[in-house]
């Protein structure tokens, strides 16, 4: 029965966020509590001496920072929520259920460790720029906006990371017990989606002026976001031997966290660049572990 919901719990769980919608989103509050949940379960496992950077992550963290840049160059003249959910579906840091995939399919999950740790660092201190840049915060001074998302965004992100550091040094035995429920960070993963989902689905339904041409660009935008990250990460990995962690690493997103930030500092519309990027990245998962499985077979 285990076996079964983890194999089966991404449909499950959007599935579920569909259908009782009204009740999720709701429970949209509780989403920064997850997220930070996550993230600090991951980084209870990451002790500062398994963090090696190498060139390829700083290449890698510089294709990504650049890419959201420029789309969004490229699209808002066009459209400015386009280019916000291009955007998002770049900047958004690398998932943290990543190191599995890259497991599974037999890449360096040392490498992509570390480069959750990178993109998690980089993306809490640009994205207060960015999105205050794009006039996120209106009514508000660039500084004051960029203060008020810093606030928010940067203790959500690193301040996981900085309490599991000090668990390590100051309480080897509770570390042990927290490393010993590794296991929930999946459930808690499941139940954020339902939530981001749920809230998503909300706004579409109970929007005023529906716009369904838009709304299926944006999908576009996020599938052609999710094909050239994974394209990009893995030729860049060749070079290196770690075409499989850094197709992960750039292409496999925490979108949980993308559709928060695009409902909190974005046009709500936006959301949906991230939501649909769950279903194409886990397209691409599942093709890359059914052709692991068979050349193994």
């Amino acid at each position: 029965m285990i076996t079964f919901l983890k194999n089966w719990m991404l449909p499950i769980a959007m599935f579920a966020g569909i259908i009782f919608y009204s009740f999720f989103s709701k429970l949209t509050f509780l989403t920064p509590y997850l997220i930070f949940s996550m993230l600090f379960l991951t980084f209870s496992r990451l002790s500062p001496t398994e963090i090696k950077f190498s060139k390829l992550h700083f290449k890698l963290i510089t294709f990504q920072l650049l890419s959201a840049i420029l789309i969004w160059l490229i699209f808002y003249p066009i459209n400015r929520l386009l280019g916000e959910s291009g955007l998002i579906c770049f900047l958004a840091p690398t998932a943290t259920a990543a190191a599995v995939v890259t497991g599974l399919l037999g890449g360096s999950v040392s490498f992509i460790t570390t480069y959750v740790f990178m993109s998690n660092i980089a993306i809490a201190i640009l994205a207060p720029f960015l999105f205050s840049y794009m006039g996120a915060e209106s009514g508000m001074t660039f500084m004051e906006s960029v203060w008020l998302i810093f606030r928010e965004v940067v203790p959500l992100l690193m301040a996981p990371l900085l309490l599991a550091w000090l668990i390590r040094y100051f309480s080897p035995k509770l570390l042990k017990q927290v490393q010993s429920i590794q296991g929930m960070s999946f459930y808690i993963w499941a139940f954020a989606l339902m939530i981001v989902v749920g809230k998503t689905v909300n706004f579409m339904i109970h929007q005023e002026r529906p716009d369904y041409l838009l709304e299926a660009l944006i999908a576009m935008v996020s599938l052609v976001a999710c094909l050239l990250q994974f394209f990009v990460g893995r030729r860049m990995g060749a070079k290196s031997g770690e075409v499989i962690a850094a197709g992960q690493s750039v292409g496999q997103k925490n979108t949980i966290l993308a559709i928060w930030m695009s409902h909190i500092y974005l046009n709500p519309i936006v959301s949906i660049a991230p939501a649909s990027y769950v279903l194409w990245q886990n397209i691409i998962n599942s093709y890359q572990l059914w052709k692991a499985r068979r050349k193994n077979n």
